[in-house]
């Protein structure tokens, strides 16, 4: 029997509702930045989809300064070589758009699978009027070459139907889809330190469910503001709030072909360009954009395929940040942690022997000492999130007298977070990730047909 998960928006999207659980997290207004248009048309590049809409086109009325941070994939997608390289012949600046289709990824599709993302991107180029200022994007189905002549025949059709009501932004979002059953919007408002008074606004989307273990997920995300960044502070500014966002996120850990996240910024609400790292303007976006980009990223994990639970992993009291991010990552990533809490099985055994084997030498390497983690300074906890006390279960290495009943309790919530206390230092990571289930399995045995 051939399963199909439920694409979705705020009434139904391909004719499919969303799922009740998920319609909170579909906004249904937004405050969207100046400058700025968007558009989502069906194309049908995939032969099965015959209504879901799967052309994305956002653009800006004027130059911007961009940023890219793309997979690290060794079989990188045509899109992702396309785009990178555009970024670094143009500096980081005068880009104007990004062209989005989902349905075929348009990986390891030889020299002809690079023409046809750069079709789409001339294609968009000549229709803004603005030449090589196109970022690419592409996701579905590996080793398949688009049907690029029908995408190109109707990316005038997107920019003609772009525009800047909350409707474009959310139909811009339904078609970056693939196995999503919502699509991630989000928007939000803020104020820099030199320009009080002015009213700046940041969006962006992302797409999302399976093949998700970034490593800067399948992953997508635009990020558009109207605040005036410098293209020179770009890379750097989009590079610190990825790591703490969508680098920190694992569904099933398989690492994209296609993992694109894009920065445009126009300036087109003005106020004092932000162009230096030591200035309160830089750090306040930087914090800005990285606690908003955490946001959406959490959608991409509460979305994931078969996923019941949504799992904070927190290591604490590490010897460096590094190891920390290692170990959260690492547990996150164990299919018998992620098991286990699908079964709501309190086997913290799992979380214990995936932090111990987190910093070890990889097979027929040298035996590294690790004084990152210490076995009789570890402790583990599940801390609830109703606002009860931790259980806990390790600590410095002696295991408690763990309570199943309460266990239990914890493991039946929707959000669960794990706490991993190294004891060897004072830094910090946090990874989102979530359990597996049996309808992952049956999502990915059919997902090409």
């Amino acid at each position: 029997m051939k399963f199909s998960r439920a694409y979705s928006s705020a009434t139904s999207l391909g004719g499919v509702a969303i799922p009740a659980s998920k319609i909170q997290y579909v906004p249904t207004a937004g405050k969207y930045p100046k400058g700025f248009v968007a558009s989502g048309i069906f194309v049908g590049v995939k032969p099965g989809n015959t209504s879901k809409p799967d052309l994305a086109f956002v653009s800006s009325d004027r130059p911007c300064a961009a940023a890219g941070v793309f997979t690290k994939n060794k079989f990188q997608a045509a899109p992702v070589t396309f785009s990178r390289k555009l970024l670094q012949k143009q500096a980081n600046a005068g880009l104007r758009s990004v062209i989005v289709n989902s349905g075929n990824a348009n990986a390891v599709t030889g020299t002809g699978g690079l023409q046809d993302a750069t079709s789409m991107a001339h294609t968009t180029d000549q229709r803004v009027g603005a030449e090589d200022s196109t970022i690419v994007m592409s996701t579905g189905v590996i080793g398949q070459r688009l049907p690029i002549q029908k995408i190109v025949d109707h990316i005038p059709v997107a920019c003609h139907k772009a525009g800047d009501s909350h409707k474009h932004w959310l139909d811009c979002a339904k078609a970056i889809c693939t196995t999503d059953t919502f699509p991630k919007l989000m928007s939000r408002s803020f104020e820099l330190p030199s320009s009080p008074g002015v009213e700046y606004r940041i969006a962006g989307m992302t797409k999302g469910a399976g093949m998700i273990a970034p490593n800067m997920a399948t992953l997508l995300t635009i990020l558009a503001t109207d605040a005036p960044i410098a293209s020179a502070i770009m890379p750097q500014v989009l590079r610190h709030a990825v790591d703490r966002s969508f680098n920190s996120i694992t569904i099933d850990g398989d690492t994209s072909t296609n993992d694109t996240v894009a920065l445009l910024a126009n300036g087109a609400a003005g106020g004092t360009e932000v162009s230096s790292e030591k200035s309160a303007d830089y750090e306040a976006f930087q914090n800005l954009l990285t606690e908003f980009s955490a946001d959406l990223a959490k959608y991409v994990v509460r979305d994931g395929e078969g996923a019941t639970k949504f799992v904070t992993i927190r290591v604490v009291d590490s010897a460096t940040e590094e190891s920390a991010r290692q170990v959260a990552r690492t547990i996150a990533t164990s299919p018998l942690v992620k098991t286990a809490l699908y079964g709501k099985d309190a086997n913290w055994g799992r979380i214990l022997c995936a932090a111990g084997y987190s910093l070890i030498s990889a097979p027929g390497q040298p035996i590294n000492d690790v004084p990152e983690i210490s076995s009789d300074r570890t402790s583990v906890s599940f801390v609830p999130t109703d606002g009860s006390p931790e259980l806990k279960l390790l600590v410095d290495g002696e295991p408690e007298q763990v309570n199943e009943e309460r266990a239990s309790e914890i493991l039946a919530m929707e959000d669960l977070e794990i706490v991993v206390r190294l004891g060897t230092g004072g830094e910090s990571a946090v990874h989102w990730t979530c359990d597996f289930s049996h309808d992952y399995v049956t999502i990915n045995g059919d997902y090409r047909t």
